[in-house]
């Protein structure tokens, strides 16, 4: 299953809206097949290994990240395809929620005489599958916030000055992060300040996240690498409902109008636009406002500091915007999930309690 769960992997990123499932058959303790699923969603894992294995197939073992499908879409029934192959038994790591699946893919198997067992490194599978997960039962995408800053929690200079305060590994780091999650997202002030393309650079050719960018009234120049890109890359706006898009939606962007909450665009109110577009997880790299409302709204699942090993003082450009927090009590709390180095600075990793 570890394996498996390590083949699902190399979908996140690539496949929504579906899940990034694994699948490993094995015939008397050799691996006849493996499979996860394709970019784009589709051919799903299940299919990808036992076209692999072939006739090795009957009477092996499935080891499958996620209970297979067993409704008909665009593809048919995971499910069916098991049984059609004659497979003996399936190892399934977690259920799906999806109403169409919940129980279902595992009382089709159960039905044709098919072992099942359920439950094996479930909680792996559920960390890989939470963007899925949400989206199906909360309606709204996994969202990781990074941040990076020197040691006192600043992300510029007085004069604006931020290139480059983390290291060429950091960033590179970041591109890789960057190619797990559906879109990437920031708000209109980095866009103003940093002029930045979003997009995945220096792993060669692999599929490109949305890029999202959040702003009440996107007054934002027209020669944007954004704007000028967005026929090549996707760009999606999430704005205010009074906001002039126009020259973006010529230039190819797409429009999310959202509510306004608290003078600004409501941050579960863009989840919800995200979520139901397909996708399934969101990577945040700031501004300080945006980042804070997604910690004020507890709409952020990981947290990524990079800290490198500089320091700024109080006239430098926080990390977060103000948060309105008068007590401890108060504050997100986050529970430490890694620290590493990363060239010269330091990753420290957080998942939400």
């Amino acid at each position: 299953m570890a394996v498996a769960l390590s083949l699902g992997r190399r979908g996140m990123g690539r496949v929504w809206p579906n899940p990034a499932v694994g699948c490993v058959i094995v015939q008397d303790g050799q691996v006849v097949g493996r499979g996860w699923t394709a970019d784009g969603g589709r051919p799903h894992a299940e299919p990808r290994a036992l076209a692999q294995a072939g006739a090795a197939a009957a009477g092996a073992t499935a080891y499958v990240t996620l209970e297979p499908c067993a409704h008909v879409g665009k593809t048919p029934p995971c499910a069916q395809a098991l049984i059609d192959a004659k497979i003996a038994r399936v190892v399934v790591a977690t259920g799906d929620p999806d109403p169409r699946v919940s129980g279902r893919g595992i009382a089709m198997l159960e039905a044709a005489g098919i072992a099942v067992t359920q439950g094996v490194l479930g909680k792996r599978a559920d960390q890989d599958h939470a963007g899925f997960f949400l989206r199906v039962t909360q309606q709204r995408p996994f969202v990781t916030l990074k941040l990076a800053g020197t040691l006192d929690g600043r992300i510029a200079t007085a004069t604006g000055e931020s290139k480059w305060i983390t290291g060429p590994a950091a960033r590179r780091a970041v591109h890789m992060m960057r190619a797990r999650h559906d879109a990437v997202m920031v708000g209109a002030g980095t866009v103003r300040a940093d002029d930045p393309s979003l997009t995945v650079r220096g792993m060669g050719h692999v599929p490109q996240p949305v890029r999202v960018v959040v702003s009440r009234a996107m007054k934002i120049a027209a020669d944007t690498t954004l704007m000028q890109t967005a026929r090549d890359v996707p760009v999606w706006l999430c704005h205010g409902p009074d906001a002039d898009v126009a020259a973006w939606a010529t230039a190819g962007a797409k429009s999310l109008p959202c509510q306004i909450a608290a003078g600004q665009v409501d941050p579960a109110a863009v989840m919800a636009a995200l979520a139901a577009e397909g996708i399934t997880r969101v990577f945040c790299e700031g501004g300080g406002m945006l980042a804070a409302s997604l910690l004020h709204a507890d709409l952020v699942d990981r947290l990524v500091v990079f800290s490198a090993g500089a320091a700024i003082g109080a006239e430098g450009t926080p990390m977060l915007a103000g948060m309105g927090i008068d007590q401890l009590a108060q504050a997100p709390r986050f529970a430490l999930e890694q620290v590493q180095p990363v060239g010269d600075d330091i990753c420290h990793s957080w998942r939400r309690t």
